[in-house]
């Protein structure tokens, strides 16, 4: 087959494109970067337009490097940043502010008032979510609350809402195609998981009018056309899936009780629970993993805020490294970790603690403590925060995970990788392809264009680079973990 598919993976740093074949290699691919804002402490914005621009050039790229034309793609799959806020004009498709992204705490303090009103059971029930400054609503109604003349263009039915999925497929139809997936939908603290549509309490607690919502469709169907002079034709665009949730699906964890976890900016640790939602009894999130023509798969996630971004910080804050490649030659100069634990709640700590007000923490310097103790305890802070995940995860499906499957950048340092299985006493399982957040966006879509057949046939090419098993004596394992849970209770906002 001498047709493709193209998939645009949306990410909180940088847009990428990559280009699949048939077979589920990678033909091509390109990446940019963007602008990341930080107005004031806590505050994270992205420009919309900016999102956009980077995407569509690196989908031009992906195409040429790939030695193709538009008329070679058999569909467009889009996988996102989830949680991130946009909001635009609905006839000149521009943004009333900067995006509001998912790392941003401005809104900390409403989600307290929330609480103290005793409406945590309430927005659980229906969201399977936690209150947080993390979900959408509360940037929606930031935003409508603080932008002059946003809120009654948004009662006229001026404006629009969309996450950063929205946001791609309306530039991408001109403006013709107002629509997100139940999996994004899932994460905007709006959405009824069990009716699987926007729900009017919801929407009327949080003042946001149902005008602007998108329409919300399965993960896998065409959705519109290409309306846009990048690439020149009219291609389907027929896959939609936060990032997480693709990357679920691109390891290919259609089974009830597999498990992966992504190691990007973040870290997102996600166990399918199967068709019926597991509501958390240990601090995770119950969310919708995907749809598929009528079938609904739910995932237990545990999200962790700072996991790469924390190399990022060595690099950009601090200096240790001159690029984030850098990091594991250096934590590998030192044997351990010379006591040294760095606890990265740079942008609070997520599950299983939900603190929006914990500061990052390293404990144990000494003397003798050097950059790469503190390198090598960055890498290991992101391990422990995983394995902390796994724990409430255990719990809360009442079954032991036998192993972890892995993908994201960071997934490819190999002393992370050791670490992680060694903290888990687990193997973990790192596939041929690690870019499995843009894969699962391009099954998706090629299921709905009958690229490929059935998920039958997509299993077939998931395929194991290496897999890592535990090395380390469990009482030094142990050890380790009560010096994490030391540092944990250091860091923690109500210490």
């Amino acid at each position: 087959m001498d047709k493709y598919i193209l998939a645009l993976d949306q990410g909180t740093s940088s847009s990428r494109a990559i280009v699949f074949n048939h077979n589920g290699d990678i033909v091509s691919s390109a990446q940019k970067e963007f602008t990341q804002i930080f107005p004031k402490p806590g505050w994270v914005e992205h420009n919309p337009k900016e999102i956009w621009s980077s995407q569509a050039s690196v989908m031009a790229e992906a195409v040429t490097s790939a030695g193709i034309s538009g008329d070679d793609i058999a569909g467009i799959g889009i996988t996102n940043q989830r949680e991130t806020t946009v909001i635009w004009d609905a006839e000149t498709s521009e943004p009333v502010c900067n995006a509001i992204v998912w790392q941003d705490r401005r809104t900390s303090g409403y989600c307290d008032s929330l609480k103290r009103d005793g409406l945590v059971d309430f927005i659980k029930s229906k969201t399977g979510l936690l209150i947080d400054a993390y979900f959408s609503a509360t940037k929606i109604r930031w935003i409508l609350e603080n932008v002059p003349g946003a809120r009654s263009r948004a009662e006229a039915g001026k404006l629009k809402f969309g996450t950063v999925d929205s946001w791609l497929v309306w530039m991408l139809t001109g403006g013709e195609v107002h629509v997100t997936d139940v999996s994004n939908a899932s994460r905007t603290m709006l959405f009824n998981i069990h009716n699987l549509d926007w729900d009017p309490e919801l929407l009327e607690l949080f003042g946001i009018p149902a005008s602007m919502m998108p329409e919300v469709r399965s993960s896998s169907e065409v959705y519109g056309h290409t309306r846009s002079a990048v690439l020149n034709r009219n291609i389907p665009v027929a896959g939609i899936a936060g990032d997480q949730q693709s990357a679920l699906f691109g390891q290919m964890c259609t089974e009830p009780g597999s498990v992966k976890n992504t190691y990007g900016t973040g870290c997102f640790l996600l166990m399918n629970s199967g068709e019926k939602p597991i509501m958390s009894r240990n601090s995770l999130l119950t969310t919708v993993a995907w749809k598929i023509g009528d079938k609904v798969n739910y995932a237990l996630e545990g999200s962790i805020f700072v996991a790469g971004s924390v190399v990022q910080w060595l690099r950009d804050g601090l200096g240790i490294i001159r690029s984030s490649s850098e990091i594991e030659a250096l934590a590998s100069t030192v044997p351990d970790n010379g006591g040294v634990y760095f606890v990265p709640a740079l942008t609070g700590l997520g599950a299983p603690y939900w603190d929006q007000y914990a500061k990052g923490s390293i404990t144990g310097l000494t003397r003798g403590s050097t950059a790469a103790h503190i390198a090598r305890a960055a890498l290991e802070g992101i391990a422990f925060q995983t394995m902390d995940i796994v724990n409430a995860m255990k719990k809360d499906a009442g079954l032991d995970i036998a192993e972890l499957k892995v993908d994201g950048g960071a997934s490819r340092n190999n002393l992370l990788m050791q670490f992680q299985a060694d903290i888990l006493g687990t193997s973990v399982i790192r596939p041929t392809i690690t870019e499995t957040t843009a894969k699962g966006a391009a099954y998706l879509a090629g299921l709905a264009t009958g690229f490929w057949d059935s998920i039958d046939q997509i299993k077939q090419q998931w395929g194991i680079e290496r897999i890592f098993t535990p090395s380390m004596a469990r009482e030094n394992a142990d050890e380790k973990i009560e010096g994490w849970k030391n540092a944990v209770r250091r860091t923690l906002s109500e210490i």
